[in-house]
């Protein structure tokens, strides 16, 4: 799988007023942009050719970020939304991105964080047989989409907020794909709201039995950053464990590294770009000590 979707568009209005002059996917969550780590995700899963969506105006901002994305040795595009129009709006958007390929899609303010996640992720990638949703253990499912398992653990139902939630499985802002997902979102309805629901597409491969679920255990952390204390939430967590571990969250160079999308010469000298700051002598201390078994790195994530 290489082809990846970032959505970040919408309006942010829980947000307000901090994402009222700009994309709420470029504030600032402890030390590095919020898009960081829906990105180092997607890197994670070893994809290298990325969609940014994002409100018209705020994607020259997203540009600047992140250039062609060369700079992390990956293809990094860019398309305009010029409303909310639903999750699932994301794979009419990004057809011709996809292009008929397996592809990942994850929200833009979501943040992952937990042991052998990246073999997870890229375990799920290669067992993918129509769709893979993820499913976090959460003690507030009314708040979230939920999935229903059967006695053996495989999926049979998903339904959105519901009232009287059938299990404690939330399903969290990402997505694995086949190439037939374009297909499908171009057939959905739009819901009362005026929105493509990706529970529609989910469902869809529901009904011809080639969605699978795979549980995110309690290693990982999973944390929506679309309120003001959450956002909060995630900024004091990101210190926290970088602070005790020595290690850094989301840090798409250091993924773009030992991902082998960029050697540790192209590394330093990013690092060097940002001497000043403490992130940027990290990227140098990465490249430094690049040497280490990337196994001990993937387990500090």
């Amino acid at each position: 799988m290489k082809k990846g979707i970032i959505l970040a568009g919408g309006n942010g209005t829980r947000l307000h007023p901090l994402s009222l002059v700009g994309s709420k996917q470029l504030a600032p969550v402890y030390d590095k942009p919020m898009i960081y780590y829906p990105l180092s995700m997607l890197m994670l899963a070893g994809i290298s050719d990325v969609l940014i969506i994002s409100r018209p105006a705020e994607v020259p901002l997203f540009r600047r970020l992140f250039g062609d994305g060369e700079r992390l040795g990956m293809s990094i595009g860019y398309a305009p939304q010029d409303e909310p129009r639903g999750i699932a709006d994301a794979f009419r958007i990004g057809a011709d991105h996809i292009g008929g390929e397996d592809n990942a899609l994850i929200l833009g303010d979501n943040l992952f964080h937990g042991a052998n996640l990246p073999t997870l992720l890229r375990n799920s990638a290669r067992s993918l047989r129509g769709c893979v949703l993820f499913g976090h253990h959460v003690a507030d499912p009314q708040r979230f989409g939920v999935a229903e398992v059967d006695e053996k653990g495989r999926l049979t139902a998903i339904e959105e907020k519901p009232a009287a939630p059938r299990s404690n499985l939330a399903v969290p802002g990402l997505y694995f794909f086949d190439g037939e997902v374009v297909d499908i979102a171009k057939r959905l309805v739009p819901s009362a709201r005026g929105e493509l629901e990706i529970t529609d597409v989910l469902g869809a491969y529901l009904a011809e039995d080639r969605a699978d679920l795979v549980r995110l255990g309690r290693g990982v952390t999973w944390l929506d950053t679309g309120t003001h204390e959450s956002l909060l939430e995630a900024a004091l967590f990101v210190r926290d464990v970088q602070q005790r571990q020595g290690t850094r969250i989301g840090c798409v160079e250091e993924v773009a590294l030992y991902m082998g999308f960029i050697d540790a010469e192209h590394c330093h000298r990013m690092g060097e770009e940002m001497s000043n700051s403490p992130y940027g002598r990290y990227l140098m201390d990465c490249a430094r000590s690049y040497s280490r078994p990337p196994a001990l790195w993937e387990d500090a994530l």
